[in-house]
């Protein structure tokens, strides 16, 4: 579902997911800059948004999970280098997931945290949505 997903197709995303944990990898290169030389700052939310997020969906196995809410700190630019998220889990309630996520490079330098909520959604998990 995730890999098949248009965006996906733009970044070509690695994607491990563990229990309560989730790595995410890209390659970042020119076509994702902005004017300045550097990766556009939509590439920090998605890598951060899509490792927590799969953190937390791999605790749930009945329905979808949806970002309700999703703060990042920038620490320093991006360029045409491998960059990896991992998500992880702070919390859990019976209708809310509390996790967040660090975004780096090859050489180990932390280029942007991010935290987010996310509630379970009504949506169920079945092939009809593409899940499998």
């Amino acid at each position: 579902m995730y890999a098949g997903a248009p965006v996906n197709q733009f970044y070509h995303p690695i994607t491990l997911i563990e229990d309560s944990k989730a790595t995410i990898t890209i390659q970042t290169q020119e076509k994702h800059f902005h004017a300045a030389g550097a990766a556009h700052g939509s590439i920090y939310f998605k890598m951060l948004d899509d490792a927590a997020f799969f953190a937390a969906q791999s605790l749930v196995t009945d329905v979808f999970v949806l970002t309700t809410q999703f703060n990042i700190h920038l620490v320093r630019p991006i360029f045409a280098e491998e960059i990896t998220s991992v998500g992880t889990i702070i919390s859990r309630t019976r209708s809310s997931i509390i996790a967040e996520s660090t975004l780096t490079n090859k050489k180990g330098k932390i280029l942007a945290t991010g935290r987010g909520s996310f509630a379970l959604s009504s949506i169920s998990l079945t092939p009809e949505i593409g899940y499998d």
